[in-house]
């Protein structure tokens, strides 16, 4: 199985390498199947690159192919960028993710490990490179559709390895289910946002049903209210103050999930204790009910060591990687589950508030492409699901390692939104 991975490491790099410094290649149209559309080097390149990040070929081998695949698909991107004929478009939510990572190289310099440090940078650069790389090789719906659609087909064969008995086993390739999960907030995001503008509704319906269903069999509450979320930002982008009912319904139906799923309830409520409706209406729940997998234990003894004492600027860029890697504590855990919790222990509020900044104005700024060009159906269209989706992902970000798995989970809201950027800059200079 090694073996086979890195052959497909190969593969892909070797296909990386010569699409973004080829003239390009003729796809089909995927808005017109019977004709054919002639894309650019880094335009193809970029296809390839959207379409599999749900693959790390590493699974439980013992071997980081994927931090490998990483930095290779990183250096493709910056010489990408250095050979697409456009810029990278600048937004404003993109120079406060520089201003972030200038702070992250500002946190090496009061980092106990280097070393450490320098990982957790190029895990945060990851999202920052797909996005710039997306606004200045993509500016056509076409390739928009392309890109998204082949993301699609990846993540439903990444779903049908995941439910046949020991075919992801034998072909470890995909990231783990925690990262499926997340990738599958924004793939369902893009299918419903398929299902309102285009004629394709009941197949579109039927995807975005498909990947919002395994976080619920596999009971992955992080995930189940990203995408519950997600779905409440979709409606409120699209509908806004008139999406209200949609919201109070969904939250409401999140509540019921909780107390009439078994699965979700027996997971969500400490063992031992018989919680029901009536007792979370009369305010009798509280979070010494919920059951945290001693998560939360282990998010205090991290801020009592890396955050109190100098909760502004934090310990320094890798303190809590660093500490997880060099000793074996929490059951020999290596990661804290809870990103929120390591930008704040190694960069401390600054960093924590610039990194939620980002989302934040990525969704206004959505929000805003989106009630600005109502009758241009690309830009609403990109802008609806970018928007959406990184709203849902960055929830994730409270109990899960989404960082971690940048490739399968954050690429995927800003690949979406330095598409929608492509998309703007020449619907601008076309006015």
């Amino acid at each position: 199985m090694v073996f086979l991975n890195l052959l497909y490491f190969a593969i892909l790099t070797f296909y990386g390498v010569k699409f973004v410094t080829s003239s390009g290649r003729e796809m089909t149209n995927p808005l017109d199947p019977d004709t054919r559309i002639a894309l650019n080097g880094p335009e193809t390149f970029w296809v390839l690159t959207f379409a599999t990040g749900l693959l790390s070929l590493s699974g439980d081998l013992g071997l980081d192919i994927s931090a490998l695949r990483m930095a290779v698909v990183e250096v493709l991107c910056i010489v990408g960028l250095s050979i697409a004929q456009r810029r990278p478009v600048l937004s404003f939510p993109i120079v406060i993710y520089i201003v972030y990572l200038l702070w992250l190289f500002v946190g090496l310099t009061y980092a106990p490990s280097f070393n450490f440090g320098i990982r957790v940078i190029l895990k945060y650069s990851y999202p920052l490179l797909i996005c710039l790389f997306a606004s200045a090789a993509v500016e056509d719906i076409e390739v928009w559709m392309k890109s998204a659609l082949w993301a699609r087909k990846v993540a439903l064969i990444s779903v049908i390895f995941a439910f046949v008995p020991f075919l992801g086993i034998i072909f470890p390739v995909f990231w783990y289910a925690t990262a499926r999960a997340i990738n599958y907030i924004s793939m369902m995001i893009f299918s419903l946002a398929l299902f309102y503008y285009t004629d394709e509704k009941r197949k579109n319906l039927l995807y975005a049903v498909l990947f919002i269903l395994p976080c619920f069999i596999w009971v992955f509450r992080t995930s189940i209210m990203g995408s519950l979320v997600a779905i409440m930002a979709f409606y409120f982008i699209r509908y806004r103050v008139r999406s209200l009912p949609i919201i109070f319904g969904i939250i409401i139906s999140g509540i019921l999930a909780v107390f009439f799923i078994p699965s979700l309830h027996d997971k969500m409520f400490q063992k031992g204790t018989n919680i029901t409706l009536e007792m979370f209406q009369n305010g009798e729940v509280s979070m010494d009910n919920v059951n945290t997998n001693a998560r939360e234990a282990m998010w205090e003894t991290l801020e009592n060591n890396f955050y109190e004492g100098h909760e502004l600027i934090g310990a320094g860029t890798g303190s809590v990687q660093n500490f997880m890697y060099t000793h074996f504590v929490f059951g020999g855990l290596k990661v804290p589950h809870s990103d929120y919790i390591q930008m704040k222990c190694d960069n401390g509020l600054i960093g924590l508030v610039l990194f939620c900044a980002v989302a934040i104005f990525v969704f206004f700024h959505c929000f805003k492409v989106y009630w600005a060009n109502k009758d241009d159906v690309k830009l609403q269209l990109s802008s609806l699901v970018a928007g959406a989706s990184i709203i849902g992902v960055f929830v994730t970000l409270y109990s899960d390692n989404t960082v971690n798995y940048s490739m399968a989970t954050l690429s995927m809201p800003f690949g979406f939104y330095g598409m929608m950027l492509g998309l703007l800059r020449k619907q601008k200079e076309q006015l």
